[in-house]
């Protein structure tokens, strides 16, 4: 394979491995949790580090995957107190287990290639020279190997978990009733977050784990009415996204994780716009709609109102109606040319007039 195919293979893995919890954390208003696990993190790897002084160790995956659910364990310690919101409790922990990784590497490590750079930024158009090497067999890069396994790794949890997942997401109560461990679930999950994001550490950098964890599912989620359509669609857009954003990377000759993070913030702002039930466009219509029908009906009932009385000349009338209403002249026409379309009044005598379908429906409406 060429080392393009192999970047694209790396970005369509890791985003599948995001895009799993990432539904999670969106349905259970913690997309922040990710942002603050992405940076804790990073205090685990350096106190592997310290321990095995071996950058290649998996100890760095383990030590990394418990301070991510240490975070959460802290975090929900401190708004448990009832002192802090849940955000304001990130706040705190977030950039206080960040700050000691980097007053750490500061103190300890300034011999080692290991810094605060490496480990959020990243380089996925480097992932491919770290090679899978096995009996002189080149298996290919260690981080596709890596993102396919913790792909799978969170496919085979939510498989397992689903129900669970499901009702501890929306009704932890119920789950708890239902003998569902609510709290375990949920560490779970956290842990999955945490696995997720070390993983691809190397690859991507944890800026773009953020983006492929929170755009999709966000964007599925304006999307979708389900989670498992929901979990299929973050998955879709985060491999399509993946796809475009390496590609337009390669044509402009741009870093490959700002091109990825681009297009899911144009593929996000896309969603916002044409969402057919909240997006801008169908809110717009919905509303217009809604000015419309009472602009109409507010008609209907004036007419109905001063019809066949001794001032339904000057009330109804063609050209004096619109000063009754206290609307402009051309507003008043076009509402009663889509009346007359819809069979609902008539003009007679240089005044409108109901019929009897407008009176049916001016009944129904009072």
């Amino acid at each position: 394979m060429t080392v393009h195919t192999e970047i694209l293979l790396i970005a369509i893995a890791v985003s599948i491995a995001c895009a799993i919890p990432g539904v999670f954390l969106v349905l259970r208003r913690m997309s922040m949790m990710a942002d603050a696990i992405t940076h804790t993190v990073f205090l685990g790897i350096v106190l592997a580090f310290f321990v095995t002084e071996d950058l290649n160790s998996p100890l760095l995956l383990v030590g990394a995957t418990l301070v991510g659910v240490g975070t959460v364990w802290l975090t929900e310690m401190v708004h448990n107190t009832g002192l802090v919101n849940e955000d304001a409790s990130i706040g705190i922990i977030f950039p206080l287990l960040f700050s000691i990784a980097i007053i750490l590497v500061s103190l300890y490590s300034g011999n080692a290639h290991l810094d605060v750079d490496t480990a959020l930024l990243g380089e996925i158009a480097f992932a491919p020279f770290d090679r899978w090497i096995v009996n002189g067999i080149d298996l290919g890069p260690i981080s596709l190997w890596i993102s396919l396994g913790v792909a799978v790794i969170n496919l085979v949890l939510v498989m397992l978990f689903y129900k669970e997942l499901q009702l501890s997401t929306f009704d932890p109560l119920l789950a708890g009733l239902f003998g569902f461990m609510p709290a375990l679930i949920h560490y779970v999950l956290m842990t999955m977050v945490s696995l997720t994001v070390v993983a691809s550490f190397q690859a991507v950098g944890a800026i773009l784990v953020i983006g492929l964890m929170i755009g999709p599912a966000v964007i599925a989620y304006l999307w979708t009415d389900s989670v498992k359509a929901m979990l299929t669609s973050s998955i879709i857009i985060g491999i399509i996204c993946a796809v475009i954003g390496t590609e337009v990377a390669f044509t402009l000759d741009v870093s490959i994780a700002g091109a990825i993070a681009t297009t899911i913030g144009v593929a996000l702002l896309i969603a916002v716009i044409c969402t057919p039930k909240t997006g801008y466009i169908a809110t717009y219509l919905r509303q217009r709609h809604l000015r419309r029908h009472y602009r109409e009906t507010m008609m209907l009932c004036h007419i109905y109102t001063h019809m066949n009385t001794p001032v339904a000349a000057i009330e109804n009338g063609i050209g004096t109606i619109h000063e009754h209403l206290n609307w402009k002249p051309d507003y008043t026409h076009q509402a009663a040319l889509h009346l007359k379309k819809q069979g609902l009044l008539y003009v007679t005598n240089g005044y409108y007039m109901l019929t009897d379908k407008g009176v049916a429906q001016v009944k129904e409406i009072i």
